[in-house]
């Protein structure tokens, strides 16, 4: 009672604190900087250092220290390459430089002797390429475009070229694609720059956790896969080191980001379980195009279905993150919003924000798998497959289990998350000296608002 005379003039910064704006602002700039009671955060903590330990343990145990030398081939991806520059285009006629000279007699209704009959008739180019790199820098050789080919090449162009030291000299080169490294570049640019104005020194975290994904993967867990370590391991090993360090680092060292982390793990169990059962139940080899069967010719220790498990649970990961924070976030605004929601009432709102979620991400995922794989569908739409005939084939077969155990991880992280999230934010009781509590609401109110005012 000896406080209430000073209560009047300050309600209305009171609703302000308690109103949606003000709040889901706050929350958001300090929230996850303000720990929970430190009950919970021991009871966190005691789940998430042992992880964490394991995790760097792993790194450590499996630690690749490189990528296992091996004699290249010259076939796909395994060439030694080289810059170039395409210097002089001259049209010439495919007949003076076809090698056989001789008028093709096949069927021009088909394909093969379509393009035949173009190679002979048709006007093609003879194309002077400069290498701009490499011992053989500055050195030319030609080559001849034909009217029928995708790549068309013109005067000026950048483009990569293949070296065979074992070839006749003037075969030694040959070119092999377009230099795309600038496009690349300044998308790459535009994508960093857009990230960095909206998200701020969010984007600046987000791209920085990017990055470090980016050095786990190239310099973990494609190397130990290649040494020769179980890749399923290996992957679980380095998605978890790319969760810790993404989402600690975008969303800071607190109790909710601790909750989106526990989500994430329990989904990426749940995925490696089921990816490990169906992918060995339906028989699906991993080894399904001629970069596969490279890699299984080149290292043939690699166990190539581990490698697709592999394969789904990196994949998974990215949209799990999405979905895990979103679902906490969500959990505690809604605490914020009303405190004396018991943790049913929180979960069962924040699963009616899930379920919204769910669908968009399911979609998302189904669409994403069907737009890399679309040059295959037509395939099967000219052949006039039926649907059973093209999802028995492992090239389809393939996708849609990982599509299906992806999307089956990401509906469990919804119910999962918002679960933990709900007893997490629901049992906390802050004490007097739980920071945040005080710094927050100032002296006065700190008794008569408790309950009421923030906790974190």
């Amino acid at each position: 009672m000896p406080h209430q005379p000073p209560y009047p003039p300050a309600e209305p910064t009171h609703h302000e604190a308690g109103s949606g704006g003000h709040s889901h602002g706050h929350s958001h700039s300090h929230g996850p900087a303000a720990p929970v009671s430190r009950h919970l955060r021991k009871v966190i903590a005691a789940v998430l250092i042992p992880f964490a330990a394991a995790v760097l343990i792993g790194l450590a145990v499996l630690w690749p220290g490189g990528a296992p030398a091996h004699e290249r081939t010259g076939v796909g991806f395994d060439r030694q390459t080289q810059q170039a520059t395409v210097t002089r285009v001259d049209e010439v006629s495919c007949s003076s430089v076809n090698a056989s000279g001789a008028t093709p007699t096949g069927d021009t209704s088909t394909a093969e002797g379509s393009s035949a009959q173009q190679q002979a008739n048709g006007t093609c180019k003879k194309v002077t390429i400069r290498v701009d790199t490499g011992k053989d820098k500055g050195r030319t050789f030609t080559e001849i475009v034909q009217p029928d080919q995708t790549r068309q090449l013109h005067e000026g162009q950048k483009v990569v070229v293949a070296y065979e030291p074992s070839a006749p000299k003037d075969l030694q080169y040959s070119v092999t694609d377009v230099d795309r490294g600038f496009p690349m570049a300044l998308l790459a640019g535009i994508f960093a720059l857009a990230v960095v104005v909206v998200g701020r020194l969010r984007g600046v975290m987000a791209l920085v956790a990017l990055a470090i994904s980016f050095l786990v993967l190239n310099f973990f867990i494609l190397p130990a896969i290649l040494q020769g370590s179980n890749p399923l391991i290996v992957a679980v090993v380095g998605a978890s080191a790319i969760m810790l360090i993404a989402l600690y680092l975008c969303h800071g060292l607190s109790a909710r980001t601790s909750v989106a982390v526990l989500g994430t793990l329990v989904s990426l169990l749940l995925i490696g379980v089921l990816g490990s059962l169906f992918i060995g139940w339906a028989a699906l080899t991993g080894n399904t195009d001629d970069n596969t069967g490279l890699i299984h010719g080149l290292y043939p220790s690699i166990d190539m279905s581990g490698l697709l498990l592999a394969g789904v649970i990196i994949g998974s990961l990215g949209v799990l993150d999405d979905v895990t924070v979103t679902q906490t976030s969500a959990v505690w605004e809604l605490h914020e919003a009303n405190p004396s929601m018991g943790w049913r009432g929180l979960y069962r709102a924040g699963i009616r924000i899930g379920r919204d979620h769910i669908a968009s991400v399911v979609n998302t995922l189904v669409l994403a798998y069907a737009g890399a794989a679309l040059p295959l569908l037509l395939l099967f739409s000219i052949a006039q497959s039926s649907v059973g005939a093209v999802a028995n084939s492992e090239l389809v077969a393939e996708e849609i289990v990982r599509t299906l155990i992806g999307s089956i991880g990401l509906v469990a992280s919804v119910p999962v998350t918002t679960a933990l999230a709900a007893l997490v934010v629901s049992a906390d009781r802050p004490g007097p000296d739980t920071p945040g509590t005080a710094a927050a609401t100032g002296p006065a109110p700190a008794r008569g608002g408790r309950g009421r005012r923030r906790k974190r």
